[in-house]
């Protein structure tokens, strides 16, 4: 500490890059403080911090991070409570520029493992990471603001965010429920598997959000009701009894009028691959964590990926075994996320119809008279869906609000009305009988390519990349749209997403690579040594777990 401060009063009023001699660690007694990155000028990115506390004096209980699960669900507790300490102490010193900002990661509504906060599960040191705008005056640097945050402002922040007996009784008792809820999701997403499930929604559940901005519950909102017929209780260490609908394996469709919750009831499911925080409304929903929503994207790039399982004999002869283009068609576009799904290990489907493309989805009878079998190259996804699950246990959950022909394929099938689910599938069977579904009969064997290569781009000096949110990131001069990899939960994770594919390009660039091999690296990486170590470049205070689905849906838009 005393050091710092010499450092601070030596350089006091120099211009502003002398600011740069201060990186390194100091000892604050309950704390080490690692200034590790110097922001070039009060205008750039600010700099970036970490604070961590031996395992003794931070003094988590042992068994709150001793399993995975229950570590990740404390960072996160300890985290928010670090964010929101720091966010009441920004912008208190004053300066040009970003002088005097303070900021770490604010979590959404998910528990997931953020580069943000690590506890160290042999010891359970607790480090913080954070970004502060070192203070100036013009250009020039303003020792003593610096000083205010450093010494006067953070230390609260950090002991009472950080040290397990600053706790008041009442804050332990809701870290201990976060604990408890954490042990509770994971025996649950557990038990379903076991049973037969694909998902499971319990009643009593929030499915609307606030807004299409906000994915807080929205307030005074219909409460999940499971039906009778689908309804299963399990028993949970924590919470006892529970009971809610469950979704079985094999095909379920989800119908109803519009507006009356199927694609809400969709968008759900698609959230659940993920624990939520409690009073998120959805803590005791969960999804098969494999799952991906799958959907059409006109204008995609597309690879040398094999989609002759869905599109074939081409008029122009292109070979789609080895299908390339810059361009997809709504029904290439499909396909290929279809296939690229299954390659990278998905067990679930999850489709709305409106995001849908018509002719990749169903091809009616009037149809298929018209334009036989044979002279159309797309075979439908309903000709699929069924070998699909019996196949490759590929489940399908997907919603439809035009089409009946799904009713034929369908094992189970769910009405919502007025945001309550229904379960109509005897019935539906029984109306779809009168209007049988005429189509040739396909035999296929499902045959995936485990061995699909791609060739990465050899890695340039200097990599620049700059996050667009959830819409997809700029590498260099390229940019990586993936607007439409909707389970992509905030921009940390996309930031995580673009550092991973940065991670391949260097070690992988300029040779052909299995798909696979780059996926299974990148989170064999992240599942032994954390989100953190996808970057060698000092630590990146704001990345969140991305999932493999993602980074093999970015690899697959990003190659030529």
């Amino acid at each position: 500490m005393n050091r710092l401060q010499n450092e601070l009063k030596r350089i006091d009023h120099r211009g502003y890059p002398a600011y740069k001699d201060l990186k390194g660690s100091y000892d604050f007694v309950k704390y080490t403080l690692n200034i590790e990155h110097v922001q070039g000028d009060p205008f750039a990115s600010p700099s970036s911090l970490s604070v961590s506390i031996n395992g003794k004096t931070a003094g988590f209980p042992k068994n709150y991070y001793d399993e995975y699960h229950r570590r990740i669900a404390l960072e996160d507790f300890i985290l928010r409570r670090f964010s929101m300490a720091v966010s009441k102490i920004s912008f208190k010193a004053k300066g040009s520029g970003k002088s005097g900002m303070v900021s770490a990661s604010q979590p959404g509504q998910e528990i997931m493992e953020r580069s943000a906060c690590h506890v160290d599960e042999n010891t359970g040191e607790v480090l913080f990471r954070f970004v502060v705008g070192f203070p100036a005056r013009g250009r020039s640097i303003d020792a003593g603001e610096l000083e205010k945050i450093l010494f006067r402002l953070l230390p609260d922040a950090v002991e009472k965010s950080g040290i397990f007996k600053l706790f008041k009784e009442q804050e332990k008792s809701k870290l201990r429920e976060q604990i408890e809820l954490a042990d509770d999701q994971k025996e649950l997403r557990r038990v379903i598997q076991e049973k037969g499930f694909t998902a499971f929604i319990a009643d009593g559940s929030v499915l609307p959000r606030e807004s299409g901005v906000s994915q807080k519950p929205m307030k005074n909102a219909v409460l999940f009701k499971s039906p009778e017929s689908m309804q299963v209780s399990f028993d949970l260490p924590h919470k006892g009894k529970i009971t809610g609908m469950g979704i079985k394996k094999g095909v379920t469709l989800i119908v109803g009028g519009g507006y009356h919750g199927k694609s809400t009831l969709l968008q759900t499911l698609e959230k659940a691959v993920y624990p939520h925080i409690a009073g998120d409304g959805r803590e005791y929903i969960v999804t098969d964590a494999t799952g991906v929503k799958l959907r059409a994207e006109d204008g995609r790039s597309v690879a040398d990926e094999d989609i002759s399982l869905f599109i074939r004999n081409l008029p122009n002869g292109k070979d789609t075994t080895r299908f390339s283009t810059l361009d997809a068609s709504g029904s290439t576009s499909q396909a290929a996320n279809t296939v690229e799904a299954l390659e990278a290990g998905s067990r679930l489907f999850l489709i709305d119809e409106d995001t849908s493309a018509t002719n990749f989805m169903i091809r009616d009878e009037l149809m298929e008279r018209v334009i036989s079998a044979d002279e159309e190259p797309i075979v439908p996804f309903i000709k699929r869906v069924e070998q699909l699950y019996e196949q490759k246990g590929v489940s399908t959950i997907l919603v439809a609000g035009s089409c009946g022909a799904f009713f034929h394929v369908a094992d189970t099938v769910i009405q919502m009305d007025r945001y309550i689910p229904k379960e109509i599938t005897k019935a539906a069977k029984q109306v779809a009988a009168e209007y049988p579904l005429k189509m040739k009969d396909d035999d296929t064997k499902i045959e995936l390519d485990e061995g699909r290569k791609v060739r990465l781009p050899k890695a340039d000096d200097r990599t620049k990349i700059k996050v667009m949110g959830t819409d997809g990131f700029l590498y260099n001069k390229t940019n990586v749209d993936l607007r439409y990899l909707e389970q992509i939960t905030d921009a940390e994770q996309m930031l995580a997403i673009s550092k991973a594919l940065e991670y391949l390009i260097r070690k992988y660039g300029g040779k052909e690579t299995m798909i696979r091999t780059l996926i299974d690296d990148v989170e064999g990486l992240i599942d032994t040594k954390g989100v953190s170590a996808l970057t060698s470049r000092g630590s990146v205070p704001n990345m969140s777990k991305p999932r493999r689905f993602e980074i093999a849906g970015c690899i697959n838009r990003f190659v030529k």
